[in-house]
């Protein structure tokens, strides 16, 4: 007869020789994404379309461009883009220098809605960053600053399997 009570592994785990910086990542990033996708739901906006009329705010952009800035595929562009479309937010132009591609255009009521996210985004980031001791706020930004710019600029080219979290 076959026990089904749980078994024990043959060993003890290993001992870790360095943080478990994969996990704290990973956590803190699911929990600020949590934090922010409640507080701009409150004003009827996504973390996404947040950054597509940022984005598109700053400069003359195509959809793709958008896209690419706010590690989209290009389906989630596509409908992040209609719901702002349908909610009078922005509009899709054909490039005047392209014309397979479109410009997003951000109407003046997007405008608008992209200042109270942007303020949104702020506090959340703000409220994260309070919660800590102020030398520690700003070593936390120094060093996560070096660390994307430096060593974990560029995924690694086996990491086409994997999936990046984003909300």
């Amino acid at each position: 007869m076959t026990s089904l009570a749980p078994t024990r592994s043959a060993g003890a785990a290993p001992t870790r020789g360095v943080p478990d910086l994969s996990f704290l990542l990973d956590h803190a990033g699911h929990v600020l994404r949590t934090r922010m996708s409640a507080a701009l739901a409150e004003i009827g906006m996504t973390a996404r379309m947040h950054c597509v009329l940022v984005k598109a705010l700053e400069e003359e952009r195509t959809q793709a461009q958008i896209a690419e800035l706010g590690d989209m595929d290009k389906t989630t562009m596509v409908v992040t883009v209609d719901a702002l479309e349908k909610a009078g937010l922005a509009e899709r132009r054909p490039s005047p220098t392209d014309r397979r591609a479109r410009i997003i255009v951000v109407t003046p009521q997007g405008a608008a809605v992209a200042a109270k996210s942007q303020a949104i985004v702020d506090r959340v980031h703000g409220d994260a960053l309070g919660s800590l001791p102020e030398p520690a706020r700003a070593a936390l930004i120094e060093a996560l600053g070096a660390l994307v710019a430096g060593h974990l600029a560029e995924p690694d080219d086996a990491s086409a399997g994997v999936r990046r979290a984003r909300q």
